[in-house]
């Protein structure tokens, strides 16, 4: 099917419609691209063209490249999670993904915060989700994630696996594409230091995270508190 160009630059233009193929699950996750030729034949334009809104998207880390193999869409497996979005890294040893408890999930009102963060109205619900995450078997982060259930029907009734970024694919074709976050220095509650298994006004590194879609809408909301005694937040800039 030939695509309809615009006036921006066309590499950008060809890149839209392949973001555009992925958030409407044309290319699922793990999906194999057609080739560089193919794609530049069935949208007319060249394939240097082609490559450069390809290389785009790799860098991004919505595609991935593999030697001799061809182009994939990227999924959202344990390693990519922990060297994209997971930054609390142990003092001591390699990086690993924690793993992880959950505690309760249930729909409701959406409070300010929610609201604001992931731009909803007066009486958009929420589904909401507590739960604590373990590195090295001790309880590290008390985490509250808050996702529109506009988006997510049906969620608080499944198993709530470890990789939420990966069911979000799959299950509901939400592809997080990229998050800003927050980071402040806070002091723990009674509730949330219980959860963690120190003492009430124990300091803790507050991140919050927004994450967004292809299309740049927020999807969802995520406050971790974290304990940094051993373990600490890497973040590499390029």
């Amino acid at each position: 099917m030939v695509e309809t160009l615009g006036f921006r630059p066309l590499y950008a233009q060809v890149k839209a419609i392949f973001v555009r193929r992925i958030a409407d699950g044309v290319w699922p996750p793990g999906a194999s691209l057609p080739s560089e030729g193919q794609l530049a034949a069935e949208i007319g334009v060249s394939q240097g063209t082609v490559r450069k809104a390809l290389d785009e998207l790799a860098a991004q880390n919505l595609l991935v490249r593999r030697q001799g193999r061809g182009t994939f869409v990227a999924q959202h497996d344990e390693r990519r999670i922990l060297f994209q979005y997971f930054k609390l890294t142990p003092d001591h040893g390699a990086p690993r993904f924690p793993d992880s408890r959950v505690l309760s999930i249930l729909i409701a009102p959406a409070d300010a915060a929610e609201r604001d963060g992931l731009e909803l109205n007066e009486d958009d619900p929420v589904i909401r989700i507590q739960r604590v995450r373990l590195l090295d078997a001790r309880p590290t982060i008390v985490e509250t994630l808050s996702l529109p259930e506009r988006l997510f029907p049906g969620l608080e009734s499944v198993a709530i696996p470890n990789n939420l970024y990966g069911l979000y694919a799959t299950r509901y074709g939400v592809t997080v594409a990229q998050a800003r976050e927050r980071l402040k220095a806070v002091a723990l509650d009674g509730d949330e230091a219980a959860l963690l298994g120190v003492e009430a006004g124990r300091p803790a590194l507050s991140i919050d995270r927004i994450a967004l879609g292809l299309d740049g809408a927020p999807v969802e909301r995520r406050l971790s508190l974290c304990l940094t005694e051993e373990a600490h937040y890497l973040s590499e800039l390029r």
